[in-house]
């Protein structure tokens, strides 16, 4: 009995003493004789600062906007474009309102974009010896890969057939506070 006893006691003392009797979040200081505690640092003068923000990225919006009635009624395609907008809504109410102002009749939204780049490529019209075809709008993160995939799927077969006639490029802004 005396050595169950003996052996509590003993395991009950290095739980109790682990930290030199101090409170969480403190560590024994002193020497022989003289003891106390003190706060544990927080990182001290030698850990870095933690970087504060010096302003934030805005998103920006663009977007472009046919007449999809030019073709029925035999006249040339009105189109209107917004770029670098604060919202999707104002890009594309200026560009519905371009396009109307240009002579459309049917103004609709080909294509609303943020943070990138657009690109319209048109077919060559058969009245120029051209395949005739629609127009073709295509977003991506780059203009030079907008362009290139605007050509691509405005004429797969690889005719050359299609040009460039829009490219802008609506990417975020950086505000400084």
């Amino acid at each position: 009995m005396k050595l169950l006893v003996a052996i509590l006691l003993g395991l009950s003392s290095f739980s109790a003493f682990a930290e030199g009797a101090c409170p969480p979040g403190q560590y024994p200081i002193g020497g022989q004789g003289v003891q106390g505690c003190a706060p544990i640092p927080q990182g001290g003068a030698s850990a870095p600062a933690s970087p504060k923000p010096t302003g934030k990225w805005e998103t920006r919006w663009g977007a472009v906007a046919e007449d999809y009635s030019a073709s029925e009624r035999g006249v040339v395609t009105a189109t209107g474009v917004a770029e670098s907008r604060k919202s999707k809504r104002d890009a594309v109410a200026v560009a519905i309102d371009q396009c109307t102002k240009a002579g459309g009749q049917k103004c609709k939204v080909v294509i609303a974009y943020h943070n990138q780049c657009v690109a319209m490529a048109d077919p060559k019209p058969r009245s120029q010896g051209g395949l005739g075809g629609k127009s073709v709008t295509y977003g991506a993160e780059t203009l030079e890969l907008a362009k290139s995939e605007a050509i691509k799927r405005c004429s797969p077969d690889g005719s050359g057939q299609c040009s460039i006639s829009y490219s802008a490029c609506s990417m975020s802004e950086f505000k400084a506070f």
